[in-house]
């Protein structure tokens, strides 16, 4: 499943327009996703295609989705990071597409942590 640099161009640049939708107002839900060498060498790319799939097929307007550099347990990831207003950080690690189809289903849709996949359940 190669994809040559103008494939990968074309998905990042329709990623980035989906993500500079989501204005954040304070009152967003945020998803971060680790994409520092150590998270795309353990498949966040997919992870992240997958939460920005999932998100705007369910057209979740209060959630934005970002990417950040090393979050710095690299031996956990991807991980993805969701941040709810007035809630504590839940850290997801060693996450899949289908992992992150499911975290957005029951996390982001249904308000509900997806314990088994987050830090404390690894560690």
């Amino acid at each position: 499943m190669a994809k040559s640099i103008a494939e990968l161009k074309a998905i990042r640049d329709r990623m980035q327009a989906q993500m500079n939708l989501r204005k954040d107002d304070g009152d967003s839900i945020r998803v971060v996703v680790g994409m520092a060498t150590c998270g795309i060498a353990a498949g966040a790319r997919p992870v992240l295609a997958a939460i920005v799939d999932e998100v705007g097929k369910r057209e979740l307007a209060d959630v934005k989705i970002s990417q950040t550099g090393c979050i710095g347990v690299c031996r956990l990831e991807p991980i993805v990071e969701v941040f709810e207003p007035g809630k504590e950080k839940v850290t997801y690690v060693n996450m899949t597409e289908d992992k992150a189809r499911r975290m957005v289903s029951e996390h982001l849709v249904n308000h509900r942590v997806v314990s088994e996949y987050t830090i404390g359940a690894a560690e």
